[in-house]
């Protein structure tokens, strides 16, 4: 971990001087520090724990939520990003201030953090508090209670991770991001091998064939109607739930933002993409393998990956898995921070407050924002100890308040002229008022239950906002019509292997499925069904067959596109 801090100090001394240079890490990022920054950025101990939870609760339906925000990060990257980096805009609400006015700018900042600061910070601070307490015992440790040991764990990693987001900016976060994030893919794969090993009596092959045999419904994720993940709502919801993830989440999109050109942008979300695909191996797998090995009964069941990993890790790796461990914590965490405190600077303070201010000024507000938001934070996490279900099922509960009115404005902004700022307003007063009255509050206060998962909620009221702000934009439309302005001051040549990499994903995603299927692993009477290998090589022959064509004559058409939207850039 001081190794960690010793490079990332390295990377950044002298170049967080300026506003860019600490908001956008100079807006020099290259691909490999996005993609990584991305990755721990994204998989924190609330995914380590949470989601290994679900999968020894039920079977690993939960994977939708990794799985499929591939391909939310291939719109990202092609046609998202383009316009982002074409603005040259710092943060989403800066968009939204120039798509709609400065009063949805501030209803959106609003939005985000209270977000971040009641649910998504706590929530990562909560999870690798548990991971750590349970790996190393530290009530037995140090000679105090659980609640305590919540308490005193929650404070210390909180304290560490806000030195990175408030001295350090982004580059520090995506540095500290990139190294740890080396460390989380190896360590994470691990636990699931030793595991496999552990089951089999010394066998990998004997552990593998068992999980895979014994239990196998546990590896199906083509959810029912009742488990964590319905398979329907991969189709409905989850789409929009993971396109405002990766493509108007500001803790996650400003790594992009601070990309050195559209291409090193492009294949740093795009890597980032596989990465995803590559996840349950990590943050599902061991769950199932917990369930086999410790069996029934984990009260709560966020106990499942730190049991496991107690049980299988080689004793002289507890210690680099915990530095590990705390990379992935810190890395959600310190972006979080970062991201707060630069939505708050400059689309809070400088706008309202004091317009003629330098950069100087800023980033001394943003950084007395980020201590004032983690000391929040630290007291709210050890709340979390009351979930009765698992964390990671309520923070993507709590997220529905602002993720999907997030989506619609942005999606209606970029392809809609004349819808006013009106809209905006109303869709985001209304969203909030009815997510919560159809996810707990008919429940709460009428006891009517109806019955509907919160992610086909996500779907049906895009489509309704959607749909008003059409309405509202026909009957009181925009006085001018919206015109989109370059603003480049980076280079826009697209990713010439984009398209192909593009295809390449999709068809990860697809296999992904179908290994993890009743026809796949899933497969009741064996290790898979006979089905199985003639479609693996069906869809992997078509996807080598689109990705070519794709590779071939996508790319130009694409980079026309793009020099269409930003003649000046290619101009200059």
């Amino acid at each position: 971990m001081s190794l960690v801090a010793w490079i990332s100090y390295q990377k950044t001394k002298g170049e967080i001087e300026d506003k860019d240079g600490y908001f956008l890490a100079g807006r020099g990022l290259s691909g490999t520090f996005i993609a990584g920054s991305l990755l721990l950025t994204n998989i924190s101990a609330e995914h380590l724990v949470g989601m290994n939870g679900n999968s020894y609760r039920g079977n690993l339906s939960g994977m939708g939520w990794e799985v499929t925000a591939a391909i939310a990060i291939v719109i990202m990257a092609v046609y998202i990003l383009p316009k982002y980096l074409g603005g040259a805009f710092t943060t989403l609400p800066e968009f939204l201030n120039t798509r709609y006015d400065a009063t949805v700018r501030r209803m959106s900042v609003v939005l985000f953090l209270v977000g971040y600061i009641l649910v998504t910070i706590p929530a990562c601070l909560y999870s690798g508090a548990l991971a750590v307490l349970k790996l190393f015992d530290v009530p037995k440790l140090i000679g105090i209670n659980f609640t305590q040991s919540v308490w005193l764990l929650v404070w210390i990693v909180g304290i560490i991770g806000a030195i990175y987001a408030v001295f350090g900016g982004l580059k520090a976060v995506a540095v500290s991001d990139t190294l740890n994030g080396i460390g989380l893919i190896a360590l994470g794969i691990m636990v699931p091998i030793f595991g496999l090993i552990v089951l089999g009596e010394g066998s990998f092959s004997k552990g593998f064939f068992t999980m895979t045999t014994v239990h196998a419904h546990k590896l199906n994720a083509i959810g029912g109607p009742k488990d964590s993940v319905p398979f329907g709502t991969i189709f409905t919801g989850m789409i929009y739930a993971n396109l405002f993830y990766w493509g108007t989440n500001q803790y996650v999109i400003q790594r992009a933002l601070g990309a050195g050109s559209l291409k090193e942008g492009q294949k740093g979300v795009m890597l980032s993409g596989l990465y995803k695909i590559m996840i349950p191996l990590i943050v599902m797998i061991p769950g199932v393998i917990a369930y086999h090995i410790v069996g029934k009964g984990l009260n709560p069941v966020d106990l499942a990956y730190p049991a496991i990993v107690t049980k299988v890790l080689p004793e002289y790796l507890s210690g680099l898995f915990l530095a590990v461990l705390l990379g992935a914590v810190l890395s959600t965490f310190n972006s979080l921070l970062n991201s707060a405190a630069t939505m708050f600077a400059l689309d809070i303070y400088k706008p309202v407050f004091n317009p003629a201010t330098n950069d100087a000024n800023l980033i001394k507000v943003s950084k007395f924002f980020a201590i004032l938001v983690a000391l929040v934070s630290f007291c709210v996490s050890p709340l979390l100890m009351y979930a009765p279900d698992g964390i990671f099922d309520i923070i993507r509960a709590f997220t529905g308040f602002f993720n999907i009115p997030t989506i619609v404005l942005v999606a209606v902004g970029i392809l809609t002229k004349r819808v006013s700022a009106l809209a905006a307003k109303v869709v985001i007063v209304f969203h909030v008022i009815t997510y919560y009255m159809l996810v707990w509050g008919f429940k709460q206060i009428f006891g009517i239950n109806i019955g509907i998962n919160f992610i086909h909620i996500y779907f049906i009221l895009f489509w309704i906002e959607v749909s008003m702000m059409l309405l509202i934009g026909k009957k009181n439309p925009r006085k001018t019509e919206y015109i989109y302005e370059s603003h480049a001051q980076i280079d826009l040549l697209p990713w010439r292997w984009g398209p192909a990499f593009a295809t390449f994903i999709f068809t990860a995603v697809v296999l992904c499925y179908i290994i993890f299927s009743p026809i796949g692993l899933a497969y009741a009477k064996g290790v898979v069904s006979q089905w199985f290998w003639p479609v693996i090589i069906g869809i992997i022959v078509s996807g080598i067959f689109l990705g070519f064509i794709a590779h071939t004559k996508g790319y130009e058409r694409y980079k026309n596109y793009i020099m269409k939207e930003h003649p000046e850039c290619f101009n200059k």
